[in-house]
């Protein structure tokens, strides 16, 4: 799986939990709670959609890897590799 395919799927997921979010104008850089508001209860339902779609378990402790589309492909691409 390519950086662009894990990125494809970030904002297909995270479309999909806030569907008020338009993916293109969604930046590599924008926080997902601050910038995009997504509350705790989103964050948690894109940790699971993300680990049912790429089968990646992702520990509370690393949410802050995730915190941005950015930091989400970097963590992912890792943890997929």
């Amino acid at each position: 799986m390519t950086e662009d395919d894990i990125r494809r799927a970030f904002l297909e997921e995270i479309t999909r939990i806030a569907p008020d979010l338009d993916a293109a104008a969604i930046s590599g850089d924008d926080q997902i709670q601050n910038d995009l508001d997504l509350d705790s209860m989103d964050v948690l339902n894109l940790v699971s959609a993300l680990h049912k779609r790429l089968g990646v378990d992702i520990p509370e402790s690393d949410y802050p890897r995730i915190a941005t589309a950015n930091k989400a492909v970097a963590y992912l691409t890792e943890r997929l590799g």
